[in-house]
């Protein structure tokens, strides 16, 4: 066992249900316009106000009639045409046919389509080169959507797929909950910004970078601090303005409890500490607790650590912040791994791996290679996390893993 393997640290399920416990959804909505509505949440249900389509229309281009005329001939006489958004004009008469499009209106006195490519075209006279059923290639009204049914629920985040649902619809405006806002700053006197010339003993602060991005992957309106030295009274200033101004505080560094390292202090003396320190790796320091109106959530300096504990952490938390009820973990499924995975009982380990899946249709998985939680070039190499259980030792080639697929926030 490791250094950093100590008994008794909080199992990472555990610490996932105990922070999800405690946070509530946010209750502020706002009427929001469809087209500036893309990733909230809704707060309320939506109820179709029309039938989806709201006429019976043609699935394809070709001719309406009724079905029952070609019981006794082959040959209909063309009487009009009937186009999308322009609908035919009067009634189809027995013997008769119309010349419709895809989507047209069905024109009175008319039943069925036949495709175009099953017909023989005379002028006027239409033989029929099949006998259909009535209602073929027909989209009844309400087909897609009935009037009146609930089409999406509270708690529905929104995203490309309903989006053009609601436009169908003709809803314009929608109320939803109000995106978390998450306040967010590196801390270390090492810390310098991209594009600034490092100086003996300084590295570029890349957690802020990462951080962001997947804060607006998640939806949440982000305020960046910037990076904080390692000076508690700047700590403290930045401490109280991210827990004031924001829902939610994350920090990166400082939550190691080293000799400069002001985070514990701080809470304390300002807030309340959940938990330190879980039973993964990487990303062991997280901490978690609330100082003001704010929760807070501590994430390892390392890179892989910083970005690793708020995937695995934050994420769902923010989703229940934001009122996503339908919010699903990354996805999870069993793989070979083709390839060493070192590792030591003690912590659940969370490898960077790349999965295929073979010529039977397997998932086989391979290592990246460097897996020290400062390797972040692994990230970029991965598409998936190998999740080694808390008490499994290391795995050779050829044996059973489970890996978790990259959702789209890591894309």
């Amino acid at each position: 066992m490791g250094c950093c393997d100590v008994p008794g640290l909080m199992p990472v399920e555990t610490a996932i249900n105990n922070i999800l416990e405690q946070v509530s959804p946010l209750t502020k909505t706002s009427t929001v316009a469809l087209a500036d509505a893309m990733g909230l949440v809704l707060a309320q249900d939506i109820l179709s106000p029309i039938n989806v389509p709201p006429f019976a229309n043609s699935a394809m281009d070709g001719y309406a009639l009724r079905a029952e005329d070609l019981t006794s001939t082959d040959t209909l006489v063309l009487a009009g045409k009937s186009f999308a958004g322009i609908p035919f004009e009067g009634e189809c008469q027995a013997g008769q046919c119309i010349r419709i499009m895809t989507g047209a209106e069905m024109p009175a006195g008319t039943d069925t389509v036949i495709m175009q490519e099953e017909t023989t075209v005379d002028g006027d006279n239409i033989t029929f080169n099949i006998k259909p059923k009535a209602n073929d290639n027909v989209r009844p009204i309400g087909d897609d959507v009935s009037l009146g049914e609930t089409v999406l629920v509270t708690g529905t985040r929104l995203t490309a797929r309903e989006m053009p649902l609601l436009a169908s619809l003709g809803i314009a405006q929608v109320e939803a909950f109000h995106r978390p806002k998450v306040a967010f700053f590196s801390t270390g006197d090492e810390l310098r910004p991209a594009g600034e010339t490092l100086e003996a003993g300084q590295i570029y602060d890349s957690n802020r970078y990462g951080i962001r991005a997947l804060l607006e992957k998640f939806g949440c309106e982000v305020l960046d601090l910037g990076i904080i030295p390692d000076c508690p009274e700047k700590l403290r200033d930045a401490f109280l303005k991210g827990s004031t101004e924001a829902d939610v505080l994350i920090t990166s560094g400082g939550v190691s409890v080293g000799e400069a390292d002001y985070t514990k202090d701080i809470l304390d003396q300002e807030g309340q500490i959940g938990f330190w320190k879980i039973a993964m790796k990487p990303g062991k320091p997280f901490a978690f607790g609330k100082i003001n109106n704010a929760w807070f959530c501590g994430l390892p300096g390392n890179p892989v650590s910083a970005m690793l504990t708020l995937y695995q952490l934050v994420q769902p938390m923010l989703a229940k912040l934001a009122g996503n009820s339908q919010y699903q973990p990354p996805v999870r499924v069993k793989a070979k791994a083709t390839t060493l995975f070192k590792k030591r009982p003690g912590r659940t380990d969370f490898q960077r791996g790349i999965y295929s899946i073979n010529a039977e249709g397997q998932f086989e998985v391979a290592t990246t290679g460097n897996q020290g939680s400062g390797a972040f070039s692994s990230m970029h190499l991965a598409n998936c996390f190998v999740v080694l259980e808390q008490e499994r030792g290391r795995v050779q080639a050829g044996e059973d893993v489970t890996i978790e697929i990259f959702n789209h926030t890591l894309y």
